[in-house]
């Protein structure tokens, strides 16, 4: 192990962890190093990652906990010699008892001379992070859509309408079919367009929700409609607490993505061996909507029917996309909109034989 310069010495560890408390809070994995490869600091998301404490890894080579340590070195002494104020590439990240990591490592000068802030962001988490963020764009996106086009709809329908009930009145008998037929349509793309504009004219009531009040409350609904061959499964953590939030439109959310499952399963329903699952954990010091979160439940609902089309997987969240024939494509659209008014998420791995939605939603 080299020791340090005497003239630029290693603070000591409790003056170190004051300087870099904050690096405690982020998801990603970070290293305060020297640029002779000694690290100073380390945060909690990188013990974890390696599988080893703080205390052994400050102090150490943080290159010796890569496959290829050169490339970290070479990037450390350009730091040092200001080549470059950051640098960045794909390493493989050495871990206790684990396959190697894929990481994208970031290396960076800090206002301190000899110093550098080493930045491990796991790949598999970046792609999650960029899917996280398109559906956060996505569905800003389709709320803009959906309510300016919803406007511009309904009026136009009124008149149309107005126009037919009074020009019923004026033809023979004979035609009035024709009329009807004009207000009927009418009447079912008002239908329509009051279920787009409902999450934002419905006031968001809070109080005390218990999320397996609502599953049961959902299963008791999907039940009644499918009556034979689905069966529910309940895999419930009972210690998850209580939280604010709009228990009705919660329901709501999860009653469309447990209404959607039971859809795609008709086929072994008649077989009667469809399954769905409800599935609720707590998970700690999860990051998602570009936000890191102490506490959040974790809902799944989980199906064991076909599958989501490859053609519309990217895009199930999209108003109007529908997997099924005769489906609106709104279920999901509005369960998105219900579950992201509660500062969470929903998102869907989905593969022949099991299809998983999981709602995300911060705990206090």
């Amino acid at each position: 192990m080299k020791k340090l310069l005497t003239s630029n010495p290693t603070p000591a560890p409790a003056a170190a962890n004051s300087r870099f408390q904050a690096f405690d809070l982020l998801a990603t994995l970070v290293a305060v190093v020297r640029t002779d490869g000694e690290v100073v600091f380390a945060n909690s998301a990188l013990e974890d990652a390696l599988g080893t404490s703080r205390r052994t890894i400050e102090g150490s080579q943080l290159s010796d906990c890569f496959t290829e340590p050169q490339i970290l070195q070479n990037a450390l002494e350009g730091a040092g010699s200001n080549e470059f104020a950051a640098l960045r590439y794909d390493a493989w990240l050495r871990r206790l008892n684990h396959e190697p990591l894929p990481v994208h490592v970031v290396v960076a000068q800090t206002d301190t001379p000899g110093e550098a802030i080493v930045e491990l962001l796991p790949l598999e988490q970046q792609a999650k992070q960029d899917r996280e963020e398109r559906l956060i764009d996505q569905a800003q996106a389709n709320k803009e859509l959906i309510r300016n086009l919803a406007h511009e709809i309904k009026n136009p329908l009124g008149g149309i309408r107005g126009a037919a009930q009074l020009l019923q009145m004026e033809i023979e008998s004979n035609l009035t079919e024709y009329t009807q037929v004009i207000i009927h349509e009418a009447d079912r793309l008002q239908s329509l367009v009051d279920r787009l504009l409902a999450p934002h004219r419905r006031p968001h009531l809070v109080g005390d929700v218990n999320i397996h009040e609502v599953c049961e409350r959902v299963r008791s609904l999907i039940l009644a409609e499918f009556p034979k061959g689905l069966r529910f499964i309940r895999d419930y953590d009972v210690s998850i607490p209580d939280f604010r939030g709009d228990r009705e439109q919660l329901i709501q959310a999860v009653l469309n993505v447990a209404h959607n499952a039971a859809q795609a399963l008709v086929e072994r329903i008649g077989a009667g061996d469809a399954e769905v699952t409800f599935k609720t954990r707590v998970v700690r010091q999860v990051t998602f909507g570009k936000q890191r979160f102490r506490l959040a439940l974790e809902l799944h609902v989980i199906d064991n029917g076909p599958g989501v089309p490859d053609s519309i997987k990217d895009r199930i969240f999209y108003p109007l996309i529908s997997g099924r024939e005769g489906g609106s494509g709104l279920g999901l659209t509005l369960a998105q909109t219900f579950v992201q008014q509660h500062h969470g998420l929903i998102e869907c791995d989905s593969v022949p034989g099991r299809t998983d939605f999981k709602l995300l939603i911060p705990l206090p």
